[in-house]
C-alpha cells in the first residue's frame, strides 16, 4: 500500500504542495473518486485527435469499481480518437461546489461485443429518466449506442477549492473494488506493465 500512498498523493515541487491537489492519504483520494463516479450522472471523457487537437465530451457511464464503460456511436470521434491513442482524462463534479471535482487518468479499450452484451442493466436504469425525456427507448439506445468503451484507470487525481469537499465529507463507504484499482494502477506506477485490457 506505501507504493499507492506515492503514487497516488500529489505531487510535491521543492518541498510544497502543488495548490488546489488534495494532500490526503490514498484511502482518503480513493474514497473522493468513488463517490465522485457513483454520484455523478455525467463524465467528461477527453481524448487526443491524430492531429494533437484536443477532443472533450460529456458522456454517460457507469463505474463498477474497477473500469468506467461507456457506450457510444461506433463512428464517434471519440471512438477514432481512441483506436489511435488509447490515453484517456475523465473529469467529473461539481465545480459550482467549490471546485469539488475528481479526474482519472486511464487506458480506454474498444470493446467488441454489442452494448446489450456488456452494458450492465444498471446503465440503463441509470439513463431512464434522461432517455423517456428524449424518447429514446432502452432498445434504440442499445443500437445506437453500440460502441462499448472500457476505462481502466492508472491514476486518480482530485481537485477542490478552500472548503472540504462535499465528496469527502459523504457518508457512502469505500467500495473493495476500487481499493483494488489502485493497487493495479499502483503497479503501472511501479513499472510492472500495462493493466491487463483482456
Amino acid at each position: 500500500m506505501l507504493d499507492a500512498v506515492a503514487r497516488l498523493t500529489p505531487r510535491r515541487d521543492a518541498g510544497r504542495t502543488i495548490p488546489g491537489m488534495d494532500s490526503r492519504t490514498t484511502d482518503l483520494v480513493a474514497a473522493r473518486i468513488d463517490r465522485l463516479l457513483r454520484m455523478e450522472t455525467v463524465v467528461w471523457l477527453s481524448s487526443v485527435a491524430s492531429d494533437g487537437r484536443p477532443h472533450l465530451v460529456p458522456v454517460w457511464f457507469s463505474w463498477d469499481g474497477d473500469a468506467v464503460l461507456i457506450a457510444s456511436k461506433p463512428n464517434a470521434r471519440k471512438v477514432g480518437n481512441l483506436r489511435a491513442n488509447p490515453s484517456v482524462m475523465l473529469a467529473l463534479g461539481e465545480p459550482d461546489d467549490d471546485f469539488d471535482v475528481g479526474m482519472v487518468e486511464g487506458v480506454a479499450e474498444l470493446l467488441e461485443a454489442s452494448a446489450a452484451a456488456l452494458l450492465p442493466a444498471d446503465h440503463l436504469a441509470k439513463y431512464r429518466t434522461q432517455m423517456a425525456a428524449i424518447g429514446l427507448s432502452s432498445e434504440e439506445f442499445l443500437a445506437t449506442y453500440s460502441q462499448v468503451i472500457r476505462i481502466r484507470p492508472t491514476r486518480f487525481l482530485p481537485w477542490h477549492g478552500r472548503t472540504a469537499p462535499v465528496s469527502l465529507t459523504c457518508t457512502i463507504p469505500l467500495d473493495r473494488r476500487l481499493v483494488g484499482a489502485i493497487r493495479r494502477a499502483a503497479g503501472f506506477a511501479r513499472g510492472a506493465g500495462a493493466p491487463a485490457l483482456a
